[in-house]
């Protein structure tokens, strides 16, 4: 992209920042840190009237230089960021559990009507669907998931990230390399001990599926899970070993992103507070997290004085406007 060559580092470093809404300055923010994107949460949708939100989430793309992915989790079911204001959805959308039983019809037209609320809003990244496999009701990530096997759970992702592409909106697969029946990471570790065996045969099976079915509109979500038979020593998200089996196994070269930097699960691994510079290092293209105005400056930091390869910041903000060119938001 010609566009890459032009711009400075700092420019570049902060496209790799999909970033939560701050409390105050969001509009400043666009500006001064060059933010790719802007994942909105409840309490930035929470009271508003559709109009109130577009107009919202207008201001932030009009202080962009380069226009910002604005991105949300509408899994449906217990994750609903829009659907749960009844100002923008009468009820919230059904969970991939109880729509996969409901059949197929019902699955497209659910996800054709979500795609086409979050366009209208302003939204052009979904992060989901949950590509994770979950048959046990006991499993934290069970609620979030269709409750079916690895076959099914391919099907189901194939599906939305197709009609989520078709309306173009970005699909987010998550939880890579898949979340099986770990323990949540929002609150502390969890470490996976499945065999190599189980993730090829099962785990990845939804996350190439929907890979194919999404094409260039699609994208992939690191968890936090220390996944024992890749690297028993860090987070999935600070891995470089699951990374580069996700870029391998999966033959993949979009978008990979970590989950919330802020989870519980990464706070003991991250050296100096830099979790940025790890993640990056580790192979992520994008960060998510609150910190940014902190982590950005250590990205800039790290870059500046060796520690982190311009090429690897470059790399990563060339597949940023790729993923943001397939979306068409930039030419």
């Amino acid at each position: 992209l010609a566009l890459l060559e032009g711009m400075a580092l700092e420019e570049k470093v902060g496209q790799l920042f999909f970033v939560r809404v701050p409390a105050e300055n969001a509009v400043e923010d666009v500006m001064t840190y060059h933010l790719g994107g802007y994942l909105l949460f409840g309490r930035d949708t929470q009271g508003k009237t559709a109009n109130g939100l577009i107009q919202t989430i207008a201001s932030y793309q009009a202080a962009a230089e380069l226009p910002l992915l604005i991105g949300v989790d509408e899994e449906g079911g217990t994750v609903v960021r829009v659907s749960s204001n009844p100002h923008l959805r009468s009820k919230k959308f059904s969970s991939p559990g109880k729509l996969w039983k409901q059949g197929l019809d019902a699955l497209l037209r659910e996800t054709r009507e979500k795609s086409i609320l979050l366009k209208s809003l302003g939204f052009n990244v979904n992060l989901a669907p949950v590509s994770d496999v979950s048959t046990n009701p006991r499993d934290f990530i069970y609620d979030r998931t269709t409750g079916m096997d690895a076959e099914e759970t391919a099907d189901y992702t194939a599906r939305v990230t197709e009609a989520q592409s078709f309306y173009g909106l970005g699909s987010v697969l998550k939880h890579f390399p898949g979340y099986g029946d770990n323990a949540d990471t929002h609150t502390g570790i969890a470490l996976d001990e499945r065999p190599l065996e189980t993730f090829l045969e099962s785990d990845f099976l939804p996350f190439r599926a929907g890979l194919a079915a999404g094409g260039d509109t699609t994208a992939v979500l690191v968890s936090h899970n220390i996944v024992a038979c890749m690297d028993s020593e860090l987070p999935a998200s600070l891995s470089p070993a699951v990374h580069e089996i996700l870029r391998r196994e999966l033959d993949f070269d979009g978008v990979v992103m970590t989950d919330d930097l802020a989870m519980k699960a990464v706070a003991a691994y991250v050296k100096d507070g830099s979790a940025a510079v790890m993640a990056l290092a580790a192979g992520n293209d994008m960060v998510i997290t609150a910190d940014y105005r902190a982590q950005i400056s250590q990205v800039i930091e790290a870059v500046e004085n060796g520690g982190l390869p311009e090429e690897v910041v470059s790399s990563a903000c060339r597949r940023v406007l790729t993923w943001k060119q397939a979306l068409g938001l930039i030419e």
